[in-house]
Order: C-alpha cells, then structure tokens, then sequence
C-alpha cells in the first residue's frame, strides 16, 4: 500500500474519532438533559401530590368540622326534643292535679292524699309556686285576676288555681285574687 491509500484511512480514523468523541460527548449532553428533565418531572409529580395532598387534608378536616356540629346539633336536638316532650306531659297533669286539689278542698277526708301527693311532685321535680293568703304578690310568678283595695302594698287574698314550675322553671303561674293593704 502506498501513502496516499494509508492517509485516507488515517484520516478517516482521526475523523471517526472526533466524530465518536463529539457524539460521545453529545451522548452525555443528551443524558444529563434526560436526567434533568426526568428530575423535574418527578419534582412536579411530587409538587402536585402535595397539592393533592393538602386538598384532600382540607377536605378531611371539613368533613370532620362538619360531622362534629352535626353530632352537637343533633344532641341538641335531642335534648330540646326530650324537655318539649316532658313539658307536654306535665302540661296534661296540671288539670288532674287541679281536680285533686278540688276534690282535698271540698273533702277533708282525702287530706292526706295531699302529702303523699306533694311528695311524689317533688321526686318529679314539679313544685307548686308558693301563693299563700297573706304573702306577697309577685306578678313574676302570679297572675291577678281581680284586685281589691285602694293600699301601696300587694297580697295574695285568695289562691284560685295553683301555679307550678317544673325543674326550677315557671311553667304556669298560679291564678290569685289580688288585696291591696
């Protein structure tokens, strides 16, 4: 072979080796471009399942601010529903218990019905609102259907029917004939 034949082929060698390192080089280029993009795309992936994340978190956290004022409302209820239920029923009583006070004025033989009556009020938590003769006038707790007199100073003359409250609360006030001294 002759030089001229060789110089190609050299040539071609060096070229083939420039060319492997510039695509070599290239290669890496490329890699490193695929291994940022690839990193920045795992960054938004994780970027957005924090996202997702915290939306759902809010989500959570209303649900369970919901549920819970739906349990208290719900007790509530509940209990308003039950005091409504037990008023109506110690509404219904009043006039049996009218009708036994009549019966212990018109009889005095049933007088001590009247004790054993009493205290099974108190153990149902209803008290009669005190309405004696002679004690003051309280338009809180007394309803005046006449008043007598010409005085400064209100008393009960007479007690018509007996007001009660039921767990501490008014729930009728007693009918009284008003004395002014």
């Amino acid at each position: 072979m002759n030089n001229s034949e060789t110089e190609p082929v050299a040539e071609q060698k060096t070229n083939n080796s420039v060319d492997s390192r510039d695509n070599d080089l290239h290669d890496e280029q490329s890699n490193e471009d695929r291994g940022e993009a690839a990193i920045a795309a795992a960054q938004a992936a994780v970027a957005q399942a924090n996202d997702k994340v915290a939306e759902l978190t809010a989500d959570l956290q209303r649900t369970r601010a919901d549920f819970e004022n739906f349990r208290r409302q719900a007790e509530a209820q509940k209990v308003q529903y039950g005091n409504v239920v037990k008023n109506a029923t110690v509404n219904k009583i009043l006039p049996l218990l009218d009708n036994i006070d009549l019966a212990i004025a018109a009889n005095e033989s049933l007088k001590p019905l009247e004790k054993s009556l009493e205290k099974t009020l108190k153990e149902l938590k209803l008290e009669r609102v005190e309405s004696k003769k002679g004690s003051a006038f309280n338009p809180g707790i007394h309803d005046a259907i006449m008043v007598e007199g010409d005085g400064d100073k209100e008393v009960i003359a007479e007690t018509l029917r007996a007001g009660y409250r039921y767990e501490g609360e008014l729930i009728r006030p007693a009918l009284v004939k008003v004395e002014k001294k």
